[in-house]
């Protein structure tokens, strides 16, 4: 039996992902405030705490979902398909700009591309039958998968790795050790895998570059990922990947640690109760994860263990606070932009970052330079945004809240008509 929805959940949850919205979506991204710009590579700024927070809320809701812990070939598969659905979400975000057929160009090719956006968005969100939808995410895994590996040109450098889909191996794994394990063990789980990544990024040698270290691209999880993914990895980087192989093991602690405070706030206990332990919980794991990083560095891209516990803590005193003020103290006012947002997250995370696609493939004619052609996106933002503003910056930021304000509006329409997508 699932239990009813927990309201300060869902709120963290829509801040978290309208926060997404508007970094991700910048005018230009030679001008962004820098709270809206990630940290050059060690330190933390307020976006770098976008994606642990949306990771610790799912492994917060997972005792929610799953209240009853019934483990069965049943729940595996359910589990299981999930979280391949929200793998394939992410890797086909990674293949829509590489889609060809036929020789089509210009607007053919890219009614094509949404063609087969809609079918794909379609089979991973539909709600079908358990046995449909494995047989429907197991042949898209498997397609995209061979098209990677495939003598295809197009297909041969398309990134692996990604946020959805890291997000989906956390899910899979988090779940299992919810249903299969108690407390004691889930914490023993993550503190052997903080600890463990600490001891071989900071004292296993790497092979061709010499001794461990945390430095861009020669680091051990660098190393990794071009042996595995050589080729398949961030186009900006192209040696190593943000969400690469290990560093993806300590951002399994990070839903580990959303589950556990999602089992605390589910505790038989007075709610104040609850409250004075997920604040304690809180600033000890902040504490924790400022001391450590003394000799293992706060960085997002290498998921750092002190990363891990000091975005878990920011993330449990959120947490805790939206718990005090929705859920105890009932007070509800000014949620409900935030509530719009957290019940319908993977429609955002999918068509958020399939529309900034579509726009920069149509190419028109430059107004202001006839010899040259310019994408629908920049033309809107240069036309409609930029003459508005004399700061740069500004109108950067003014570009993001539109695009946020136009997703409001669509996931308005959603909630008024209790249209929910899940995967």
């Amino acid at each position: 039996m699932i239990k009813e929805r927990l309201i300060s959940l869902d709120v963290f949850r829509g801040f978290t992902i309208l926060l997404m919205t508007i970094v991700n979506n910048p005018g230009s991204w030679a001008a962004i405030y820098p709270p809206l710009a990630h940290a050059e590579w060690h330190g933390c700024t307020p976006t770098d705490l976008v994606f642990p927070f949306f990771i610790f809320i799912m492994g917060s809701a997972i005792p929610f979902a799953m209240p009853t812990k019934q483990f069965d070939s049943v729940v595996f598969n359910k589990i299981i398909v999930r979280s391949l659905r929200i793998f394939c979400l992410g890797l086909f975000l990674n293949y829509f700009s590489r889609i060809e057929l036929l020789g089509l160009e210009g607007i053919s090719l890219l009614l094509l591309r949404l063609i087969i956006t809609f079918a794909v968005a379609y089979a991973l969100l539909g709600n079908f039958s358990l046995k449909i939808k494995t047989y429907l995410v197991f042949g898209i895994f498997t397609i995209l998968l061979i098209l990677a590996y495939s003598p295809i040109e197009a297909f041969q450098d398309v990134r692996i790795p990604g946020i959805l889909q890291r997000i989906g191996i956390v899910y899979f794994f988090v779940s299992l050790l919810y249903l299969k394990t108690n407390l004691k063990t889930q914490l023993l789980f993550a503190a052997s895998i903080l600890l463990g990544y600490w001891i071989v990024m900071a004292f296993v040698p790497v092979p061709g570059f010499g001794a461990a270290n945390f430095e861009k691209g020669t680091n051990l999880a660098a190393w990794l990922d071009n042996l595995v993914l050589k080729g398949h990895l961030w186009s900006y980087s192209k040696t190593w990947d943000p969400e690469g192989i290990l560093s993806t093991l300590p951002a399994i602690t990070t839903g580990i640690f959303g589950m556990l405070i999602g089992q605390v706030l589910n505790l038989k206990i007075p709610k104040i109760e609850i409250i004075k332990k997920t604040a304690i919980i809180g600033i000890a794991l902040l504490i924790t994860g400022l001391l450590w990083s003394i000799v293992f560095p706060i960085n997002k891209s290498l998921w750092t263990s002190s990363y891990v516990l000091y975005a878990a803590g920011i993330a449990t005193i959120c947490l805790t606070l939206l718990y005090w003020i929705i859920d105890v103290l009932n007070y509800k006012k000014c949620i409900k932009l935030f509530l719009i947002w957290g019940v319908n997250p993977m429609i955002v995370f999918f068509f958020s970052g399939i529309i900034p696609r579509v726009l920069s493939s149509i190419k028109i004619q430059n107004p202001e330079i006839s010899t040259e052609q310019i994408n629908l996106q920049n033309l809107i933002y240069n036309l409609c945004i930029v003459p508005i503003f004399k700061n740069p910056l500004n109108a950067s930021l003014a570009y993001a809240l539109t695009y946020a304000v136009f997703w409001s509006l669509i996931l308005w329409f959603f909630y008024k008509n209790k249209l929910i997508f899940k995967v």
